[in-house]
This record gives C-alpha cells, sequence and structure tokens, in this order.
C-alpha cells in the first residue's frame, strides 16, 4: 500500500487532505464512488492507448476513443448511462466498436460491431466479465458493475482510505467470492480495486497510477490491471480527456456502429 500512496502523491490531486469528518454509511461511500468512477459531467470523452503485455512479456497495442452520455433519474441521481467505444489501432480492429447502454431496473445492454464481417454481435449478461478485447480488463470493468449486485461492508479506513469489501448477491454469476476497494476519502475515487477467490487468494488487481484533475474532476489517467493466476498485465493511458463535451444522444444507437459519428472521434 506504501507504494500505491507514493505513485499517487505524484498527481496533484492527492495534494488535497482528507476531509474530517463522521464515517459515512457504507452504501454513500459505495455511491459517491460510483459516481466519481463513471459519471463526471453530463458526458464525457477521451483517448486511450492501451498495452496488453502476457505471462511471458510479449505485447499488443490497442487504441481507442471512449463517448460517454449520462441520464439523470427524476430523483437527480445517477441513472442510464450510454458508452460507445471506437477502435483505432490496431488494422485488425480499426473501426471495430463497442457500445453500452447501462440500465437501472435490468440487464445493461451491450454490442459489438465487427467490421470485417459486418457483424452486429450483442454480448449476453452472462459474458460481462470476459475479457475486453484481449486485455485483462473484463468487459464489467470497462462499463462499470452495478453497485446493488453486491453487499458492501466497511472493512476498515486510515487517514486517506475507506477499504470496502463487496461480496456478490449472485456468486455463481462471477469469477472471484469478493473484492476490496481503496476509496479516497478526499474524492471518494477508488484506487485499487483486489479481487479474491474462495481461498482468498488474491486473483485480480486494478490500480490507479496516476489521478489528474480534469475541469474540476479527479480522474484516472493511468491505470493497470493484472492477472495473478495466469501472469501478465494491461495497462491504459488516458489523453485529451474532455467532459460537457454535449454529445447528442443518437449517436448511441445500433445506427452508429456500422456508420461512426466522425465528428465526435476526431
Amino acid at each position: 500500500m506504501k507504494n500505491l500512496v507514493k505513485i499517487l502523491i505524484m498527481s496533484a490531486l492527492w495534494a488535497l487532505p482528507a476531509v474530517a469528518q463522521e464515517t459515512p454509511d457504507v452504501m454513500d461511500i459505495v455511491e459517491k464512488a460510483n459516481h466519481v468512477s463513471y459519471y463526471k459531467g453530463d458526458d464525457g470523452r477521451a483517448k486511450v492507448n492501451m498495452r496488453i503485455i502476457d505471462a511471458q512479456g510479449r505485447e499488443r497495442v490497442r487504441a481507442f476513443i471512449i463517448l460517454r452520455k449520462d441520464e439523470d433519474t427524476a430523483d437527480g441521481k445517477d441513472g442510464k448511462q450510454k458508452m460507445y467505444v471506437y477502435f483505432n489501432k490496431p488494422a485488425d480492429v480499426k473501426k471495430m466498436v463497442f457500445m453500452v447502454v447501462k440500465n437501472m431496473d435490468r440487464d445493461d445492454d451491450r454490442w459489438l460491431y465487427l467490421p470485417a464481417l459486418d457483424l452486429v454481435k450483442r454480448i449476453a449478461a452472462s459474458d460481462e466479465r470476459t475479457s475486453f478485447v484481449g486485455s485483462h480488463f473484463f468487459y464489467e470493468d470497462v462499463s462499470g458493475r452495478g453497485i446493488d449486485e453486491d453487499n458492501h461492508e466497511l472493512l476498515e479506513q486510515d487517514e486517506t482510505y475507506y477499504i470496502v469489501k463487496s461480496t456478490p448477491k449472485d456468486p455463481k454469476s462471477v469469477e472471484f467470492s469478493y473484492y476490496k476497494n481503496w476509496i479516497h476519502k478526499s474524492t471518494f475515487l477508488p484506487v485499487k480495486t483486489e479481487y479474491y477467490d474462495g481461498s482468498d487468494q488474491k486473483i485480480r488487481s486494478y490500480t490507479a497510477l496516476k489521478v489528474d484533475m480534469i475541469a474540476g474532476h479527479p480522474t484516472v489517467t493511468a491505470s493497470r490491471m493484472e492477472n495473478h493466476e495466469s501472469g501478465g498485465k494491461t495497462l491504459m493511458n488516458y489523453s485529451a480527456v474532455k467532459y460537457d463535451v454535449g454529445l447528442p444522444d443518437e449517436i448511441f444507437s445500433e445506427r452508429y456502429l456500422r456508420k461512426a459519428p466522425r465528428k465526435y472521434l476526431r
């Protein structure tokens, strides 16, 4: 944990002191952490460079752009969300599109457009925890896991972090028994996540390597996902991050899987 803190202190964000306050309810912590992770601004855009490194040190690269748009519920809470991921590199995935509609009352809708086959493929809910384009991230890691899918417990806290343990309500639907989140107290940004099996062995871990303040929002601009069973890791670097772009709702539709919205991908 000391190494993690040392890495994060490199960002200006971590000059912010933890705010002295009473310990909030664990669901308040989880809801705020989910909001900070996935709902910054009304919409957002970012360029992503992904490096996939296997256990033998062999490396593959993916380059893509993420577009995201949110919808608030009537009570002002985080609600439906749409995400559009357009791949630029390498050649074998160029023009491929991954699109998600996060629903509050049912399973999320996910599509994958494969340009080589001119095929639109629906991704079943059972495939949420499978590899995202060959990386160590899962589809669910990219779009986010519903906070109501788990039971949450505040394990401990120190001056900087809340440490929350989350256990799935449907254990058969996932490959882990529980996971732990380190959530920064001042910003509620999760900076580390560890997934464990039934023998309390760590099987996967996510780390925020760099955090920047962008348009007033704490934003992860470099991260790593590691697989401790098979070995290997995936590194993601974010650039040209913008919020409140004014993305039109219509581009998050099946029509634009085949016809990319070029104006917003430049």
